[in-house]
């Protein structure tokens, strides 16, 4: 897709352009750039990067963007009125009482809205198609809302309230986008006084050290206002500190915030961010690795390849048609704006800009990932997202029109990560993703108002999608409407709780250790110590990640809450109207709602749509087909008031109140047919339950030649023998080998011994750390200092005979 009239041509060609009732508007001609001003070469690049470019403004979707872009530029432009305290009347900024309580995080948050409004009000009239193009009375009040923002709040001198984010990133990213797009219609005094605000409140010591809120993706951004300063302001050491500053950024960390080796991404110290935190930090990378390439100031940091590295071993395996996985986004689940798919598109547009920096074969492989996740996104199509920026739909949109690219299919095989305590799965057909928590990873995160009620999304919450189907389960008003108490996966006390209980920012850790599992890569055996958030629940959960199905199992479900204890198979969002047949042994249940049973002794049920469900050697679930009402803003106090209702299918284990020992046993079977799901129940020897215990928890199916244990403590499960905590998955291969997949979840045995009571002729491989004993009826491995591979799995090849 290409445009007659190329954006850099535009920006640096003066024009007169006529807007009907407008009479004759012209578009000031830019300061005769000198070849060798490196600043205005930055400008110029700056200016393409966020406006985009390569992309006609008379075909869709952009025609309809940019007319959309004029239309809320006109609105802001008609509404501006500038006052004490304010821009717009609806966005006081102005703090009686200047300190960080909430209200004041109002106040700075409104302070940063109006720079970003001044900056939609700039792209308006530098864009082609807006009309208000070159519109001189727009580009007057521009200059006038960064005077009067810059006289009333955004100054040297003044002090800052409420969120130091507006301060130190929102304001002034907004500040200096706005001085890049009018810099030819910016004094120079003005500058002077914009970038002094600047310098303000973003200092060279903001990046002095890799510290608190100057870490992971806060600092690229910090980098990118120190950057852009140094751009608009002429000042080269800003430049090139920013560049600098972007190198602790790069190497792979042990703790805290950043990129670790397994493919986790941790910001704010606790929280799995990858597609949150981790989508801003990717796309300001891009940002910057785009703006100073070929520069004086190019980054080259050869640590740098961790980040590309990154793109298919941190951010892919959450990335599922087009979506980007909520287990992994914080709090920003709670926006209600901005769901799972509409998250999951900016990074691939910031995959495929980071693609330009990176190698040719990263470059090429990137780009078919990208058009695949893009072109599978049946149910909210990237270039639909009404949130998505010009520049990110040009990109996305060149690679779907890319007839040279190839789409690979979705990967098959499983991804464990066990500094973020998640899991994903991916089998044909469908996906599946896995939170939990233990002594380093959150519950949750609250903070800012949002996610009120994210209190049990890390008590083995269990995510799953279709390829074809409910891609929109968790997109489509899920989180306001759903019972935060019977989240799909996990065991929670129905103790009531305050919005926001546990404290804000990942504060509250639950005291375990044993959290995590050991794969082959392809299966999994994946477990849980769980502790309740404010609650005294303990459980023992188990998550056997299969060919076909999750077989999920739970143990030792303790609580002296007082209140009633409950397991959640299941949570289906059936959308406004829930009419989705359910079975129950062969038998129809009625689709109306409410509806409420009791199930006894069942063997199996099955969701149209959806899946099925089995459970192994029948039992007593209770079923709800209900249609709930919430609202946005009841988890997030930016939220929408509107009412959204929406019907939901659940299916959950009660235990009681105050249970002593509560187990419960079940298979999730993603997409399977009503006939699949009963010939699996009928089948008893397919699956079997080794032990469901407080102590051990494990299977075996026979057919695929798997066993598979999580070790609470040392013992005796089945074929395989431990003399201390550990994780274990045994595959036979049927072409006469095998491997015994083992991990220390708790991250403390210095030596684990495990006997493996089946005939084996020899080891093929093993780690280093291992030594071996094959005796013919048994294998003995004991196993070095699994402390120190971070819960990461070990592998063993051995040859049967």
């Amino acid at each position: 897709m290409t445009s007659a009239w190329s954006r850099r041509t535009f920006l640096a060609t003066s024009a007169a352009l006529t807007a009907a009732g407008s009479g004759a508007l012209t578009v000031a001609a830019p300061r005769a750039a000198a070849a060798d001003d490196p600043y205005a070469a930055l400008r110029a690049t700056w200016s393409a990067l966020i406006l985009g470019e390569g992309f006609s403004p008379t075909a869709e979707p952009f025609r309809s963007r940019l007319a959309d872009l004029g239309s809320k530029a006109r609105g802001l432009l008609e509404t501006m009125a500038p006052a004490d305290g304010s821009l717009w009347p609806d966005a006081v900024f102005a703090d009686p009482d200047p300190d960080t309580d909430p209200e004041s995080y109002v106040l700075s948050g409104r302070m940063a809205d109006s720079f970003i409004r001044l900056n939609t009000m700039a792209q308006a009239y530098r864009q082609q198609g807006t009309g208000l193009t070159g519109n001189a009375g727009l580009r007057d009040a521009v200059i006038q809302g960064l005077d009067h923002l810059n006289t009333q709040v955004y100054k040297a001198g003044q002090a800052r309230y409420g969120n130091w984010y507006s301060w130190q990133i929102g304001a002034p990213q907004a500040l200096l986008d706005v001085c890049v797009l009018m810099y030819d219609a910016l004094t120079p005094a003005r500058l002077t006084r914009y970038c002094a605000a600047v310098d303000h409140f973003v200092p060279d010591s903001a990046v002095a050290s890799y510290t608190g809120t100057s870490t992971g993706a806060n600092r690229v951004d910090l980098c990118r206002v120190l950057a852009l300063r140094g751009a608009v302001g002429g000042a080269a050491a800003k430049i090139a500190l920013a560049r600098d500053a972007l190198s602790p950024v790069f190497p792979l960390v042990t703790k805290g915030d950043g990129l670790y080796a397994d493919g986790s991404f941790i910001q704010h110290t606790t929280v799995p961010y990858t597609g949150s935190y981790g989508s801003v930090m990717l796309g300001g990378l891009g940002l910057l690795f785009a703006l100073l390439k070929g520069t004086t100031w190019e980054v080259t940091d050869p640590k740098r390849q961790v980040v590309f590295d990154a793109v298919e071993n941190a951010w892919a395996p959450f990335l599922y048609n087009g979506l980007v996985m909520d287990s992994v986004a914080g709090r920003a689940i709670s926006r209600g704006e901005v769901d799972d798919h509409r998250r999951g598109h900016p990074i691939l547009a910031s995959i495929v800009l980071l693609g330009q920096g990176a190698s040719a074969a990263e470059n090429t492989r990137w780009r078919g990932l990208v058009k695949g996740w893009a072109r599978r996104d049946y149910y909210s199509p990237p270039l639909s997202n009404p949130s998505l920026g010009l520049t990110a739909l040009a990109r996305i949109a060149n690679v779907l029109d890319d007839a040279s690219l190839t789409a690979p299919p979705e990967p098959d095989g499983h991804r464990l990560f066990p500094d973020m305590a998640r899991a994903t799965h991916r089998r044909p057909g469908w996906a599946a993703a896995l939170s939990m928590a233990d002594k380093r990873i959150t519950y949750y995160e609250t903070g800012n108002g949002e996610n009120l009620r994210g209190w049990h999304t890390g008590n083995g919450m269990l995510y799953w999608w279709g390829d074809t189907f409910a891609n929109g389960q968790y997109s489509d008003a899920f989180w306001p409407t759903v019972d935060p108490y019977r989240l799909p996966g996990i065991t929670a006390s129905r103790k009531v709780l305050t919005d926001g209980a546990g404290g804000d920012w990942g504060v509250a850790l639950p005291d375990v250790n044993w959290v995590g599992g050991a794969t082959d890569t392809k299966r999994a055996a994946v477990g849980q110590y769980l502790k309740g958030l404010s609650s005294t629940l303990l459980a023992k959960k188990s998550w056997f990640f299969l060919d076909d199905t999750v077989v999920c199992l739970g143990a030792g479900i303790h609580c002296r809450d007082g209140a009633a204890v409950e397991s959640t198979a299941d949570n289906r969002n059936l959308g406004p109207t829930g009419s989705a047949p359910f079975t129950v042994d062969g038998s129809a249940q009625p689709v109306t709602a409410p509806w409420s049973a009791t199930l006894t002794d069942a063997s199996w049920a099955h969701l149209g749509g959806h899946g099925g469900y089995v459970f192994p050697g029948g039992a007593t679930v209770k079923a709800l087909r209900e249609k709930r009402t919430g609202r946005w803003r009841d988890i997030n106090t930016a939220g929408s008031t509107d009412p959204l209702a929406r019907t939901y299918l659940t299916l959950w284990f009660d235990h009681g109140t105050d249970p002593s020992d509560g187990s419960y046993a079940y298979q999730l079977l993603p997409g399977a047919t009503e006939q699949r799901t009963a010939a699996r129940a009928a089948d008893s020897t397919w699956l079997r339950v080794l032990a469901n215990t407080d102590d051990q928890q494990g299977v075996a199916v026979p057919s695929l030649g798997v066993s598979a244990v999580n070790f609470w403590f040392g013992g005796t499960v089945g074929p395989l023998v431990a003399d201390a905590p550990c994780s274990v998955l045994v595959t036979e291969h049927g072409d006469g080998t095998a491997t015994v997949c083992v991990s220390d979840p708790m991250r403390m045995r210095t030596s684990l011994t495990l006997t493996w009571n089946r005939a084996v002729a020899s080891v093929v491989s093993k780690p280093p750390t291992v030594t071996s004993a094959a005796t013919g009826a048994a294998l003995r491995l004991v196993f070095g200092d699994l402390s120190g591979t971070r819960g990461a799995t070990q592998t063993v090849k051995v040859r049967l005979s």
